[in-house]
This record gives structure tokens, C-alpha cells and sequence, in this order.
């Protein structure tokens, strides 16, 4: 590999699948495809000498049928105030590149993509509160996302609910929570109600930092 890489930060996930998603325990999906949108706060980084600090990206995702199948489509938007290195590092780290073969969601889910739309360049707003079970993105007329608590519906409490992957490639622990996106980038996808995650992401080209 050609550099080495780390990023440090939190993540905010809204998928289709029902709360809890079933992919999380190596299952099918619930509608028999997969729909995903992505944000991710770097707080600490670098690729090689680049440093990442303080910036974002987003991960645009969707298969016709289950992840393992293949022929997903794929695009990534990447903060505008990235410089040329730091465009190049997060296209290279988020596309799976310079990294342990299998060892990142980033690695895995590029492996499943029959097409890899031409990544962006654009402004993106994103909140992530990672145990309150709340996030929000932005990237002005492309995506507007909202994740929340689930609500129980009895008690009208918050519901906390957690899934811990001890030696899973994206996070060891995630809250749950509710997604709504609107997303009409060079993949399109409207979700309601439906799988919102919300993770601390520390990983390098060799997997997830435990």
C-alpha cells in the first residue's frame, strides 16, 4: 500500500431497512435491496503526510437486491474545502483503496459496485450526536437528512437501543436510532422512518481501532 491512513471521528447512517437492520446480522435486507446515505465527520486524520482534520464526506449507496450480490452503484461527496491532496486522500480512503483487502466497510461495499459515479465536490452541514441518537446532513440541493431517537410508543420515552460488533469493519458500537433523507444527487433515494445508526469511527488502512 502506498500510504498509510487514519481517521477518527463519528458517523450518522439512514439505510431502508427496517430499525435494526437486518444487515447488521449478516441477514437480508428487509425490502430486498439496499438503500443507503452516509455522513461522516472527520475530527482527526491523515493520509500519508495529508492531513484530514475537520472535514467531511458523504457516502451515496444502493443495490438492486442484497449487498453480496453486487451490482451497486455508488458516489461520494466530499467537503468543499478539501484541497487537492485532501480530495484525493478521502476519494482514495473512501473508495476502498490503499487498504488491508477486506478490512473497512469502505473496501467491502466498493467490492460489491458495478458503477462509481464521479465523486463531487460540494458544501456539507453535518451534526452528529452519537449517544443522544441524533444527526442531521446537508449538501444544498442534493440531500437533507434527519436522524433521531425511536420513540416507544407506549411510553412515548426515548427508546435506547444499541448493536455492539465486537470485530465488525465499520464500528464496535452503534445506537440506534430513526432516518429520513431526501437525496436527488447522481443517485436519488427517498427514505422514511426507517434504520438510522449513529457511530464513533476510528479506523485505518488495517480496519477498525478497538
Amino acid at each position: 500500500m502506498a500510504d498509510a491512513w487514519m481517521i477518527k471521528g463519528s458517523e450518522y447512517t439512514n439505510c431502508n431497512c427496517a430499525w435494526g437492520c437486518p444487515c447488521q446480522f449478516n441477514s437480508p435486507t428487509t425490502y430486498g435491496k439496499c438503500e443507503a446515505v452516509v455522513g461522516a465527520r472527520i475530527d482527526e486524520g491523515h493520509f500519508g503526510d495529508t492531513r484530514l482534520d475537520g472535514l467531511q464526506f458523504v457516502m451515496l449507496l444502493a443495490w438492486p437486491g442484497e449487498i453480496a450480490d453486487g451490482n451497486g452503484r455508488m458516489q461520494i461527496i466530499i467537503d468543499e474545502r478539501a484541497d487537492d491532496a485532501q480530495f484525493e486522500a478521502i476519494r482514495k480512503i473512501s473508495h476502498g483503496e490503499d487498504t488491508k483487502p477486506g478490512a473497512t466497510h469502505y473496501y467491502v461495499f466498493n467490492s460489491t459496485m458495478t458503477e462509481v459515479l464521479e465523486p463531487l465536490r460540494a458544501p456539507i452541514t453535518l451534526s452528529i450526536d452519537v449517544e443522544a441518537r441524533k444527526g442531521s446532513l446537508s449538501v444544498p440541493g442534493l440531500i437533507e437528512s434527519t436522524g433521531s431517537p425511536i420513540v416507544n410508543p407506549n411510553s412515548g420515552e426515548e427508546f435506547d437501543a444499541r448493536i455492539g460488533l465486537p470485530s465488525g469493519f465499520e464500528y464496535t458500537l452503534a445506537y440506534m436510532g430513526n432516518g429520513n433523507s431526501k437525496v436527488t444527487a447522481g443517485i436519488s433515494m427517498e427514505l422514511k422512518d426507517s434504520y438510522g445508526q449513529f457511530n464513533a469511527l476510528h479506523m485505518n488502512q488495517d480496519g477498525v481501532v478497538r
